[in-house]
């Protein structure tokens, strides 16, 4: 496997939100808001207004466990040899698809957030109503929290599997091969310190030339040894095991966040 989308579905993907869904459950929570401002007075608020200072503002946003490249690493060559172990920061942003509005006046701020006229009893226009997109759910806690903690539980188990230490063995004299460092996984050659992650905001990297060698050579040497195949392979065993023991509250899950995409469904059909 040469790239993240050679990676098929694994089988605990069924039972997690998307991408999609984060993004519809993120217009409804918006909708549903400039709904409350509007009841409140403030007829032009707009839907997505821009943020003084998002870092620090409350948000309610429906948390999304992206099956990305984890635990493998990047996968894709062209992208690690431009941005290393980085991100293109023009793809971020078009990533939300949606433009801002202007922002926030102080009264508004109050009465989305709470504190404002009109606001005290409701806890804000920022939360209000919220409940209205979990109606239905059986078991918010199991609905948000089971999957990712069994997922978590067996990639623990997978990345201990002999086949998987051995691929990653293999995948480490790679690249020594190359002249990098030996890396005890891919995780900690992406996590390595020297990127200057923290000096940095979101994550983004300084992409120094030794960065960018050593994210080339970390795809390179998958790709040569196919450690993202064997690793991929032994997380879908698991998984196809663990959801056939457990499928009765997987499909449980399932039931609650289908109920979730019918409540954003109808929310959004109102506009």
């Amino acid at each position: 496997m040469t790239e993240e989308r050679d990676l098929p579905e694994l089988p605990l993907e069924r039972y997690e939100f998307t991408t999609s869904d984060s993004r519809r459950h993120t217009e409804a929570q918006a909708r549903m808001a400039q709904s409350c401002m509007r009841k409140l007075g403030f007829d032009d608020f707009p839907l997505y207004p821009k943020q003084p200072d998002p870092d620090n503002m409350p948000t309610q946003t429906l948390t999304v466990v992206a099956m990305s490249a984890y635990p493998y690493g990047p996968l894709d060559l062209d992208r690690a040899r431009r941005w290393g172990y980085g991100w293109d920061p023009k793809k971020s942003l078009a990533r939300t698809g949606r433009p801002e509005g202007r922002a926030m006046t102080d009264a508004e701020r109050d009465a989305l957030y709470g504190g404002g006229r009109g606001s005290s009893e409701r806890g804000g226009c920022g939360v209000s109503d919220t409940e209205r997109l979990t109606d239905g759910v059986q078991d918010k806690t199991r609905m948000w929290t089971y999957t990712a903690k069994r997922r978590q539980h067996l990639d623990k188990a997978a990345a201990k599997d002999k086949r998987v230490r051995e691929a990653v063995d293999t995948w480490a004299g790679c690249m020594e091969d190359k002249g990098i460092k030996r890396y005890k996984s891919p995780s900690a050659a992406f996590q390595d310190k020297a990127w200057g992650r923290a000096h940095l905001k979101g994550g983004q990297t300084t992409r120094t030339k030794r960065e960018l060698a050593t994210a080339t050579a970390d795809v390179e040497c998958k790709r040569e040894h196919n450690t993202a195949g064997v690793w991929w392979a032994v997380r879908d065993e698991k998984q196809r095991v663990d959801v056939a023991r457990h499928r009765d509250v997987y499909e449980a899950v399932r039931e609650d966040q289908d109920r979730v995409r019918a409540n954003v469904r109808r929310v959004l059909d109102e506009r």
